[in-house]
C-alpha cells in the first residue's frame, strides 16, 4: 500500500507520518529546496514562518484542547513542539530552528517515508494528499480548480474580527434587521461623539506591515475600515456603519451610527463585525474596537487580517475528514482547506493521515463528531456556507455542554470550557481504545 504527500509543511509532514506509522508506504514530495514561496526561507520542513508560538497550551482555550486531541493521537508536530519548547508563560513557544530540523531528521529517517525534492504540477492519482499551503504554486493551483465539485479557488485580500456572543454587553446592543426584516443581526448603536472618537481613533491607529510577497491591488469591496475612514470623516456613516432603516428600542429613534455584527456559526456563538476588514495590528484592533459599545470587553475569536491568501471552496467539495466528495481516496489537509493557524493546519494533516491510512487497510475512514476540537474543525470545512472564510479552532465551533439540570447552571465559563475539553478527551481516549481491537479488512478498496 502506498500514498503520495504533497506538501512538507505541518499539515504534510503530519499526514505523512500518520500514515507511515499505519504502515503505509509514503512518498513525500516538497518542492523545497529546489523552489522556495516568497514566504520560506529555510530549506528544511515543516518551516514556522510568521511567529514561534503554537498559541495557547490550557485547556480552557480551544487551541489548548486541540493540541492535547493531538498528542493523544500521537501527532509528530507536537512531538516535536514539546521537544523542542521555549519559556512563553501559558502558551507553547518553540526553537523554530530546531522545531524544523526535529521533525526534518524524523521524517526523512523514517523507514517508510520517501522524499522527493521536486514542484509538482498536476494532482497526483489517488490515494493523496495535498497539503500545499496557501501559497500553492500557480501550476498546482491551476490543476486543482479543475477537480470535479470544486466551485472556485478563492482569492481574498480580507476578512473581518469574530467575537464570541457570551463575550458582549448585550444591555448596549439590539437585534433587527434593516426596515424590520427579522431580527438576524446584533446592532451597537453610537452616538454623534462616540462616532466621530472611533473614527479619529482609526485614522491614528497603528496597522500591520504588508510584507513584498502579499502586496496586491485591494479590492473595492475588500476596503480595510481604517482606509474608508481615511476618505473622509462621515463615509463609514455612508457606508457599513449606516443606520438607515434601524430604530434604537431604548431611544425610539435611528441612531447616528450603528455597527452591525453578523452570526458566524451554525450555533450563534460567534458573530463577525459586518464590513471590519482592517489591517490594524491586534492590540490595536482589541483597544480600537473596544470603543464600539457593547464591544468594550469581547473576546475575538479571530482578529482582522489582510492577505494575499488561496483557499478551497470546502463545503460541498470536501467531507469532514477532508477528502474529495468526488474523488474518493483524494485528501487535502492545512489552510488551503479553511483552517487558520498552525496547529489547526498540523492537525488537518493528522486527521486525513489518519483517516486515508485506515481506508487503505479497508478499516473505513475517520470521523470524530463535533464534541471534539478536530471534528468541530472538520465539520466546519464541510458545512455548506456561502461566506465560508478560514477559521481558528475556537470553542465557538465545538458543540456546546447539554443544557440539562447538570450543567445549567455552570456560569463560570473557565468551567464550563474545562468540562468541554474532558468531554472531547474522553471520547479520544475511548476511540483509540477501540481501535486496538480493530481488523483490518483483507484487501483496500483503493489501490
Amino acid at each position: 500500500m502506498k500514498a503520495t504527500v504533497i506538501g512538507a509543511g505541518l499539515a504534510g509532514c503530519e499526514a505523512a507520518w500518520q500514515l507511515a506509522e499505519q504502515g503505509i508506504d509514503v512518498v513525500l514530495k516538497e518542492m523545497k529546496p529546489e523552489k522556495k514561496t516568497p514566504a520560506h526561507h529555510a530549506d528544511g520542513f515543516a518551516e514556522l514562518v510568521c511567529s514561534n508560538s503554537l498559541r495557547s497550551d490550557r485547556l480552557t482555550n480551544g487551541v489548548g484542547l486541540l493540541k492535547e486531541e493531538m498528542r493523544l493521537l500521537s501527532s509528530l508536530i507536537m512531538e516535536a513542539a514539546d521537544h523542542t519548547r521555549v519559556p512563553a508563560g501559558g502558551a507553547l513557544a518553540v526553537d523554530r530552528d530546531s522545531f524544523s530540523g526535529y521533525i526534518t531528521d524524523k521524517i526523512r529517517n523514517h523507514p517508510r517515508i520517501q522524499t522527493v525534492a521536486e514542484e509538482v504540477t498536476q494532482v497526483p492519482e489517488s490515494p493523496c494528499i495535498i497539503a500545499t499551503g496557501p501559497l500553492t504554486s500557480d501550476a498546482l493551483a491551476h490543476s486543482i480548480a479543475q477537480l470535479p465539485g470544486l466551485e472556485t479557488l478563492n482569492f481574498y485580500d480580507a476578512a473581518a474580527p469574530i467575537v464570541t456572543l457570551e463575550s458582549l454587553d448585550m444591555s448596549r446592543i439590539f437585534r433587527q434587521s434593516r426596515y424590520d426584516r427579522g431580527d438576524d443581526y446584533l446592532n451597537c448603536p453610537m452616538t454623534e461623539e462616540e462616532y466621530h472618537a472611533f473614527v479619529q481613533a482609526l485614522l491614528t491607529a497603528e496597522t500591520a506591515e504588508i510584507h513584498g510577497f502579499e502586496e496586491k491591488a485591494v479590492f473595492e469591496g475588500c476596503m480595510p475600515v481604517e482606509s474608508m475612514a481615511r476618505r473622509g470623516e462621515m463615509v463609514l456613516a455612508f457606508g457599513p456603519l449606516k443606520p438607515v432603516g434601524l430604530t434604537d428600542p431604548s431611544t425610539g429613534k435611528q441612531p447616528y451610527a450603528v455597527v452591525q455584527l453578523r452570526q458566524d456559526n451554525s450555533d450563534g456563538t460567534l458573530y463577525n463585525l459586518v464590513g471590519f476588514q482592517t489591517r490594524l495590528k491586534f492590540p490595536e484592533q482589541r483597544r480600537v474596537f473596544g470603543m464600539i459599545p457593547g464591544l468594550e470587553h469581547a473576546e475575538f475569536a479571530r482578529y482582522g487580517v489582510m492577505h494575499r491568501n488561496t483557499f478551497l471552496a470546502s463545503p460541498g467539495f470536501l467531507n469532514d475528514h477532508f477528502e474529495m466528495i468526488s474523488r474518493p481516496g483524494t485528501y487535502f489537509a492545512g489552510q488551503m482547506t479553511g483552517v487558520e493557524g498552525y496547529v489547526e493546519s498540523a492537525a488537518s494533516g493528522l486527521l486525513a493521515g489518519l483517516s486515508l491510512g485506515h481506508e487503505l487497510m479497508g478499516l473505513g475512514p475517520v470521523s470524530f463528531p463535533g464534541l471534539t476540537a478536530m471534528g468541530a474543525m472538520g465539520r466546519y470545512v464541510s458545512t455548506p456556507n456561502h461566506r465560508f472564510q478560514p477559521m481558528n479552532c475556537t470553542f465557538g465551533l465545538i458543540d456546546s455542554l447539554p443544557v440539562d439540570r447538570e450543567h445549567k447552571k455552570i456560569r463560570n465559563k473557565q468551567m464550563r470550557y474545562t468540562l468541554i475539553s474532558e468531554r472531547a478527551l474522553k471520547y479520544i481516549r475511548d476511540w483509540l481504545e477501540q481501535e486496538q481491537h480493530a481488523v483490518p479488512a483483507a484487501e483496500s478498496e483503493i489501490p
